[in-house]
C-alpha cells in the first residue's frame, strides 16, 4: 500500500460521487497527469516518444496583473500553432454543466470538459475559436486590439463573467510560453495519449501526460492508462502542477517585480 502522503493523491468517495455527477453533463474528460521535472527523461526513453514528432506551439494569456480574470474562474487565451494557424478561448471555471444556459450550452463551439488529475478534478466550460487568418502575433505586438482575436459569441461570454468594466482590450498580454506538443498511440494501451512540455521564461519546465475520452468511459480508460503508466516506471504521485495557473503566476510576479525597478 503507498505511504499515506501518496494515498492522499486519491480522490474520496464523495470526491468520485461529485465528479460523476458532472462528467455525466460533460462533453468529454481528460485524464492528466504531470511528470516530476527529474523524471522528464525517463518518462520519454519509457514511453517511447519521439520529441522530433512534437508541434511547436506559442500561448498567450490575457489578464491583469494582478490577475482579476483568473480569481474569477476566467481564462482568456490565444495560440499560434504550428502547421495549423491561429486559435482562441475564452474559459469559465469551475462551471457546473446545468447552470449554463441553453444558447451557451448548444452553441457548436461550446466543449464543456471534466480535467481530471491525481487528487483533484474540476470542470470548465470553453468557448473555443478558430482564426481565418494569423492574427495573434499582431496582437501580441500591439499593432491591433485583443478584442478583434475573439468572436462575438466569446466576447459575450466574457462579458458575462468577466469583472464589471473590465474589456478585453484592458487586458494585459501575458506571454508568450513555447509548448512542444507530442501525440502518440502506444500500441500496449490502444488509444491515444498528448505529452506537452511547456517551457517557461525563467527555465521552469512542466511535462503533462493526458488521454481524452467520453464520459461513460472515464473510469475505466483511468484504470488503463494508469496501470499502462505505472509499468512503465512513470511516478502517479508527484507534485501536480497545472500549466496555467503556473503561466499566470509567472507573468504577475514578473509584472510586479518589473514595476519595483
Amino acid at each position: 500500500m503507498p505511504p499515506a502522503s501518496k494515498r492522499a493523491m486519491r480522490l474520496s468517495d464523495v470526491q468520485l460521487e461529485e465528479m460523476l455527477a458532472l462528467t455525466s453533463h460533460a462533453d468529454s474528460v481528460e485524464l492528466k497527469l504531470t511528470v516530476p521535472d527529474s523524471e522528464h527523461r525517463s518518462t520519454v526513453d519509457a514511453l517511447g516518444m519521439d520529441p522530433l514528432d512534437a508541434q511547436i506551439r506559442q500561448v498567450f494569456f490575457f489578464d491583469t496583473p494582478d490577475l482579476r480574470l483568473n480569481q474569477q474562474g476566467v481564462v482568456v487565451r490565444a495560440r499560434r500553432v504550428q502547421g495549423r494557424g491561429d486559435d482562441t478561448v475564452v474559459k469559465l471555471r469551475p462551471i457546473v454543466p446545468d447552470e449554463l444556459p441553453p444558447s451557451v450550452r448548444n452553441a457548436k463551439t461550446m466543449v464543456v470538459e471534466v480535467d481530471a488529475m491525481p487528487g483533484g478534478y474540476v470542470c470548465s466550460a470553453s468557448f473555443k475559436g478558430a482564426l481565418a487568418t494569423p492574427q495573434v502575433r499582431q496582437v501580441a505586438a500591439g499593432e491591433r486590439p485583443i478584442r478583434k482575436l475573439f468572436t462575438k459569441q466569446q466576447r459575450a461570454f466574457y462579458q458575462a463573467h468577466a469583472p464589471d468594466g473590465l474589456d478585453l482590450d484592458d487586458l494585459t498580454i501575458l506571454g508568450p510560453i513555447t509548448v512542444l506538443k507530442l501525440k502518440f498511440l502506444p500500441k500496449e494501451l490502444g488509444r491515444r495519449m498528448v505529452a506537452e512540455l511547456w517551457l517557461y521564461p525563467d527555465g521552469e519546465r512542466i511535462l503533462e501526460l493526458s488521454t481524452k475520452c467520453p464520459p461513460s468511459e472515464g473510469f475505466q480508460v483511468a484504470v488503463e492508462a494508469r496501470a499502462y503508466l505505472a509499468d512503465r516506471g512513470v511516478d502517479l504521485y508527484g507534485h501536480q502542477q497545472t500549466k496555467t495557473r503556473t503561466a499566470l503566476e509567472y507573468f504577475s510576479r514578473s509584472l510586479r517585480e518589473g514595476a519595483k525597478v
